[in-house]
């Protein structure tokens, strides 16, 4: 379930995105669909695209009347910048006699930390544009597409998933570890209440973060460099609430839920790191102190007194919260651009320039979200099994009284 495949260029007539088996059945809300993709426009540093581009879902196949048929489901998304590179990138051969547009909107200087020049050597191209238009970030508002599905599915059975932005450049927030100690309660529906407005508040922040007075240094940081021609990076992180112990598997390397999400976040355009839990902290700490001890009581089941395992133990989920933060290097387009070398000539140069964010965090936190969603529902109908939403339901609820049960 909820394989998918996305293609498309970014300056190209739209973006495409093929989910090959859907449970039959699950109801969409079209305007959350898009509500969605609007929230990876958002963010405090995006650039001139984005004033161009107002993403809207057109769903072409595998839905009728509002609900799944349990077949392929197509989504399209258009690029409303193709009007003004209809030219340059013409899906038709370019006519022999028009020889003054043939080097009209080629690339030939590769940027630093882009795919610019490997994807060019790869590919035997001599025209850098044909990897960057496929390697740019634009390519996540597909996946921000199939992300927003899983969601839906996923809301059916209480699993809920939230990011924030807890650094950009050297300005550092709350992480949820800290951030949680706040949400303590014996009440779980108090808990859920807290979780609840304190994301309101993030998706209100201009940079999706959970302090005002971060956020007030963040946007000065982010001015600050942009000013001096460079874009900055940061890091966000992913929780998921509602998980049921057991998605994943300890019996097969690539069965491991950690090795899957590890890979979704990495795959995103720009991410350099990811950490689930405690992460790179927890390896200075001695066992005792890292790992979560085990309780139990009659109306709650198992559970952990910490969480700096992060809701994964052994490439399987326990029950606990799911934290996952990844890192983002800072957009290998500047308006002072570094050095580089032209791929014809060698001659030295300075690397092109593409219109760009100068900070895209906030952004990237909401493509983790969907991929995060993507994985979690791909895990979910994995234990599961079953075509449609009724059956799906049944077998899930059927897991979770074997756990109450336990």
């Amino acid at each position: 379930m909820f394989e998918y495949i996305t293609a498309g260029e970014s300056h190209g007539p739209e973006l495409t995105t093929i989910i090959k088996k859907v449970p039959a059945g699950l109801k969409l809300d079209f305007s959350e669909l898009n509500r969605q993709l609007l929230r990876r426009q958002g963010g405090y540093g995006r650039g001139g695209r984005m004033k161009i581009e107002s993403d809207q879902a057109q769903i072409t196949s595998g839905v009728r009347q509002g609900k799944t048929l349990g077949t392929p489901l197509t989504i399209r998304i258009n690029n409303k910048d193709w009007q003004n590179w209809r030219k340059i990138m013409a899906i038709e051969p370019r006519k022999a006699e028009d020889k003054e547009s043939k080097e009209e909107g080629r690339v030939s200087k590769p940027r630093p930390g882009h795919a610019d020049l490997a994807g060019a050597q790869k590919f035997n191209f001599r025209d850098l544009r044909n990897v960057l238009e496929r390697a740019s970030a634009r390519e996540t508002a597909a996946r921000s597409a199939v992300g927003a599905v899983c969601r839906q599915f996923l809301a059916h059975f209480n699993i809920n998933i939230f990011s924030h932005v807890i650094q950009i450049g050297e300005v550092a927030s709350d992480d949820w570890s800290a951030r949680s100690e706040q949400f303590k309660t014996d009440s779980q529906q108090d808990l859920k209440a807290k979780i609840k407005d304190y994301f309101s508040q993030v998706d209100n922040s201009p940079l999706r973060c959970g302090s005002k007075e971060k956020t007030r240094e963040m946007k000065k940081l982010i001015d600050a460099w942009k000013e001096q021609g460079d874009s900055v990076g940061g890091v966000f992180e992913v929780i998921i609430t509602g998980l049921p112990p057991g998605l994943g598997s300890h019996t097969h390397w690539d069965f491991k839920l950690d090795g899957q999400l590890a890979g979704a976040f990495m795959s995103i355009q720009a991410i350099k790191g990811v950490e689930i839990g405690a992460g790179f902290a927890g390896a200075a700490l001695a066992g005792s102190q890292f790992h979560d001890e085990i309780y139990h009581q009659q109306n709650r089941g198992f559970y952990r007194s910490s969480n700096r395992a992060g809701g994964l133990e052994g490439g399987i989920t326990n029950g606990e919260f799911l934290t996952i933060k990844a890192a983002m290097k800072p957009i290998p387009t500047l308006s002072t651009p570094l050095h580089s070398v032209e791929i014809d000539t060698k001659n030295e140069t300075t690397a092109a320039k593409e219109r760009s964010d100068n900070c895209a965090v906030p952004s990237a936190s909401i493509v983790g979200e969907a991929v995060a969603a993507i994985t979690i529902a791909k895990a979910l109908t994995l234990k599961t099994g079953g075509d449609s939403m009724a059956e799906i339901k049944r077998n899930y609820n059927s897991y979770l009284e074997q756990i109450k049960n336990f």
